[in-house]
């Protein structure tokens, strides 16, 4: 079998694709860019996205050092996810992912005439 070389936390294309390669993990970012967020509030801004799915994805990003949960001590608990500082460089980039959208939106456009 051959050699697999795990280039994580090595090369920078690799360690980004594996921190974002989740399904939902940018649009994650992106409503946690915008306020602190509680589950249940993330889950409705983003459609098709089940609650094992959301768990799943906020559990990673958390472990990545990309977005805090805020446990509140009280019954029932109230937990909040915002974004920590690393996870808020990653703005600059949600801005370039946006106004690529934006130019891709209006290349497919200009195919369907």
């Amino acid at each position: 079998m051959e050699h697999e070389i795990n280039l994580y936390g090595k090369c920078p294309y690799t360690t980004a694709q594996k921190i974002f390669s989740g399904k939902w993990a940018i649009l994650i970012i992106y409503h946690l860019c915008e306020q602190t967020l509680r589950f249940g509030e993330l889950q409705r801004k983003i459609p098709g996205i089940t609650q094992a799915a959301l768990t799943k994805q906020l559990r990673t990003l958390e472990d990545y050092g990309l977005i805090h949960r805020y446990v509140y001590p009280e019954v029932p608990p109230k937990v909040e996810y915002s974004l920590t500082a690393i996870g808020k460089e990653f703005i600059p980039v949600l801005e370039q992912f946006n106004n690529f959208g934006n130019k891709y939106i209006t290349y497919l456009k200009s195919k369907e005439v």
